[in-house]
């Protein structure tokens, strides 16, 4: 397990470059599975999800070459399984895309049910439900046996698929199955998230038909090949650019974002606006600064789907809400149990109450120093930002769930100010013992 060690209280200032975005880069990952041709894919993050996806995909038979810093090359064409039961399949969420992809190529799939973080039930019934709209067997809850998924389908053909809940996984696993699908797929109700669009514009960009990503309703014309061979750039990262941002806020610095797009930070933007800090902003950065003297104002924050405010930026946006003067509440609306992490913060000094999916915040608080835990991957990111912004020294056990989403988390930021260190194996068992 890796553990950080932070010493807080020191102002950021300077320039960070954001990362290509996990969440768009794994749906493509999988979404090049189905491509009757190589295919190059740069700006790919170096993180611990993608790592697993690339070795995930390496084990159906993909050929994945590194070609320089964030660029591969993926050459699926001697793919000969439709089986995905690599054991890090159960480490990630997005595994389940190869459904999807392996459902289309081959007609059919089998793979483990997916991991991931563990905020709340996660089910894939509207991936299933979808898959069966369109042909597939094997698609009910009594069909997944052993925590083995395991689909069918004679003819994968087009449908007319309403999602009865907006669905970012289900958009992005039904889009791709009906790629090479026989006929016309429309899927309604589709989420709009960057990443889904990111995703169709690789796959239009290989061959493929999509039209309406990012609105509601997404329509889907089968094509039957997918010849690839072109070079596509993964979109920057949406949480990363705007956790960064919330770390400038917080240490009442002087940070400009670069490599990102503002249009997609601005549910965050508008309310740190509300809150006083001051937002500058060109076509692919951001700078967050706040005037001396200038305590930020509470505000209400509510996460939905896009282009709400996301809820991979909750955990983040609460440490945030602990430096304002007055109550403020966060709304969570997407998952169950994504307040897990609160009493983290509440030993490190904050004043939060939760009252079922509503955090109560009363600030200012000034942070502690603690030892706390990354209880998940943007859990473990609020814990960094408490530590940014404490009195005295932090430390962040099981840190590795950050690095499944932040490239170079701790380099980052250290070129910035702050005074963070990875904390070897072996010398944090002696701090513990210490601690204890």
């Amino acid at each position: 397990m890796t553990s950080y060690r932070i010493v807080g209280g020191k102002r950021l200032q300077g320039d960070i470059s954001i990362s290509g975005s996990k969440n768009a880069v794994l749906g493509i990952l999988a979404a090049a599975m189905m491509l009757d041709g190589p295919c190059k894919i740069e700006n790919v993050p170096d993180i611990v999800d993608v790592q697993a996806m690339l070795e995930i995909c390496e084990t159906i038979g993909a050929k994945i070459t590194p070609c320089g810093e964030g660029t591969y090359e993926i050459d699926p064409t001697n793919i000969n399984t439709y089986e995905a039961t690599h054991p890090k399949v159960k480490n990630i969420r997005a595994s389940y895309y190869l459904l999807g992809a392996l459902l289309t190529r081959f007609r059919k799939a089998t793979m483990y049910m997916p991991g991931g973080c563990n905020f709340g039930t996660r089910p894939i019934d509207l991936h299933l439900k979808g898959f069966r709209k369109m042909g597939a067997q094997g698609t009910r809850a009594t069909d997944i046996r052993d925590g083995i998924i395991r689909i069918v389908a004679e003819e994968l053909k087009g449908a007319h698929i309403f999602l009865d809940v907006v669905s970012v996984g289900a958009t992005i696993n039904l889009m791709l199955a009906a790629t090479k699908a026989n006929g016309t797929t429309v899927i309604e109700n589709a989420a709009k998230e960057p990443h889904i669009v990111d995703v169709a514009n690789f796959l239009n960009a290989m061959g493929a038909d999509i039209k309406g990503a990012g609105t509601d309703t997404i329509r889907v014309r089968g094509v039957p090949v997918l010849p690839g061979g072109y070079t596509y750039s993964v979109i920057p990262d949406q949480i990363e650019a705007g956790t960064y941002m919330i770390a400038s806020a917080v240490t009442r610095g002087d940070v400009t974002i670069h490599n990102l797009i503002p249009k997609h930070m601005e549910p965050l933007t508008v309310k740190m606006l509300e809150m006083g800090f001051n937002i500058e902003q060109g076509d692919d950065w951001i700078r967050v600064t706040i005037d001396d003297g200038v305590e930020p104002e509470p505000t209400n924050f509510k996460t939905r789907p896009y282009p709400g405010f996301p809820t991979d930026l909750q955990p983040q946006a609460t440490v945030l809400l602990c430096q304002a003067n007055g109550l403020s509440r966060m709304h969570e609306n997407v998952w169950d149990n994504r307040f897990q992490y609160i009493p983290e913060l509440q030993s490190m000094g904050a004043s939060i109450t939760v009252m079922e999916r509503i955090a109560l915040i009363n600030g200012p608080v000034s942070f502690c120093g603690a030892r706390v835990s990354a209880l998940d991957l943007r859990a473990g990111a609020a814990m960094v930002l408490a530590g940014l912004a404490a009195d005295g020294v932090t430390t962040i056990t099981c840190a590795n769930r950050i690095e499944r989403g932040y490239e170079k988390i701790v380099e980052k930021l250290r070129a910035v100010g702050a005074e963070i260190d990875h904390i070897p194996d072996d010398e944090e068992h002696i701090v513990s013992d210490g601690d204890e």
